[in-house]
């Protein structure tokens, strides 16, 4: 069986011969992985099941000083601790207007030059086409955190212009995307802090909800699955998630929901990727304790499809390398 196929049964609820896995790494656990096996290809060389390509310019990202990149909207990302993403150090829409914005061009051609020889060499694998910060985040990264939140409530109007334009540009990239031989669009979107959806359930169904729905109905009219990535505590918003076409939630956060619960209620309805706990087991347990609950899951998550083993988020750097090879090697060595 390959790994595609072995995906698309567990997202069909279905039981694959094995349960699929895919692990992810921040940069310096990825370095530690790589110069432990000599290799640059770790992916391969772990047997992960997902590909991820996006849609991105070669001047997407571009480092304008140490540790200071500008992305493709304008925003300056700033990582001189978090070298993964870092964090916004400018406001590009300092006031409630879109007046003067330039957007990106989604439909520049060398977003999508690569995606063709991609498809081929990832086969094996299931492809998504991802667009990460892809409708709160990116309109927060745009307008600051504490301006969106507060603009739901002093500015609507404005919040539902910004999400529109913001929808519109994603329609674009995956107009694009799902003409090549894909498996699914991938959206990247936090919600949640570990205590709850942060702009609350009413708001996050008056501004996002619509338009999410529009996004995913998109991928799944051409045949596409869809996956979430949202951070934090958003359980409340799996029903609502799986009426708007959702297949498969991620990153599945042990400290802020109960994996084993959610498995049971939503399981038939609803697949994850990730439960692996990255604030606990991970960074603070022994390798045999990491087995341990890496088994656990396979077996009862993974149990009648609809789960695909990873960390819930990249593999955080307070990991050991001992760790990291302890999921490696469970996962590796599951019969089938």
């Amino acid at each position: 069986m390959t790994r595609r196929e072995r995906v698309m049964m567990a997202l069909d609820h279905e039981q694959p011969d094995r349960v699929p896995y895919h692990i992810t790494f921040t940069i310096p656990v990825l370095e530690q992985v790589r110069g432990h096996f000599g290799t640059h290809d770790v992916d391969e060389l772990i047997g992960n099941h997902l590909a991820i390509v996006e849609p991105l310019t070669p001047d997407a990202w571009v480092e304008v000083e140490p540790d200071l990149w500008r992305d493709q909207f304008g925003v300056l990302w700033d990582r001189t601790i978090d070298k993964d993403i870092g964090t916004p150090a400018n406001c590009c829409l300092p006031e409630p207007t879109l007046d003067g914005f330039a957007w990106p061009d989604p439909h520049d051609p060398r977003r999508y030059a690569r995606y063709d020889a991609w498809c081929r060499d990832h086969a094996d694998c299931f492809k998504f086409s991802e667009i990460g910060f892809s409708l709160f985040e990116r309109a927060w990264t745009l307008r600051g955190m504490e301006n969106l939140l507060m603009d739901m409530h002093l500015h609507p109007d404005f919040v539902e212009e910004l999400l529109d334009a913001i929808l519109e540009f994603n329609l674009a990239l995956l107009a694009h995307a799902v003409a090549f031989p894909i498996d699914g669009c991938r959206f990247g979107d936090d919600w949640g802090t570990q205590r709850g959806v942060m702009m609350g359930v009413e708001l996050w169904r008056r501004f996002l909800k619509p338009r999410l729905a529009r996004q995913y109905a998109f991928a799944r009219e051409h045949g596409k699955r869809v996956m979430i990535h949202s951070c934090g505590a958003v359980a409340e918003l799996f029903d609502d998630l799986i009426e708007i076409g959702v297949d498969c939630f991620n990153p599945f956060q042990p400290e802020v929901m109960d994996v084993y619960a959610m498995k049971r209620r939503y399981g038939d309805r609803l697949s994850f990727y990730g439960g692996m706990s990255t604030q606990r087991t991970l960074p603070f347990d022994t390798p045999d304790g990491v087995r341990a609950a890496a088994r656990r899951l396979m077996a009862e998550v993974g149990r009648g499809g609809g789960y695909i083993l990873g960390p819930a988020h990249d593999t955080p750097k307070d990991v050991s390398l001992a760790n990291a090879l302890a999921l490696i090697d469970t996962c590796r060595e599951q019969a089938g």
